[in-house]
């Protein structure tokens, strides 16, 4: 089972831009269906986008805004977020899909003025 570690969250204002990584463990990683997810406080956790090989794809809310990527050599997940929203302030988390149950410690988000 693959593990997850998340860093690169922080405070922007809106507008602002953030990189997000998350490191995997793990031989196999390259072979797995991946995706970023988010919690927002008194919220469920929901899935903002995902990669499988080289398809990606894209939660309606963040479509245009945010770009999903990865580097099977380095097992690392990206999540390059652009025109950053208040409500995109969240805890942020990678996993696999359909996640695997087991969430690492996720990287917090906030967006403020």
């Amino acid at each position: 089972q693959l593990q997850f570690v998340e860093s690169g969250g922080g405070l922007v204002q809106p507008g602002g831009s953030l990189r997000l990584s998350c490191v995997a463990s793990g031989s196999i990683f390259r072979f797995y269906a991946v995706g970023w997810y988010r919690q927002a406080p008194g919220k469920q956790r929901e899935l903002v986008a995902g990669i499988t090989g080289s398809k990606t794809s894209y939660a309606d809310f963040v479509e245009g805004r945010f770009t999903i990527s990865r580097d099977n050599a380095k097992n690392t997940i990206y999540l390059e977020m652009n025109s950053l929203k208040f409500e995109d302030t969240a805890v942020y988390y990678c996993n696999t899909r359909p996640d695997s149950g087991s969430w690492g410690q996720g990287t917090q988000v906030t967006v403020s003025s």
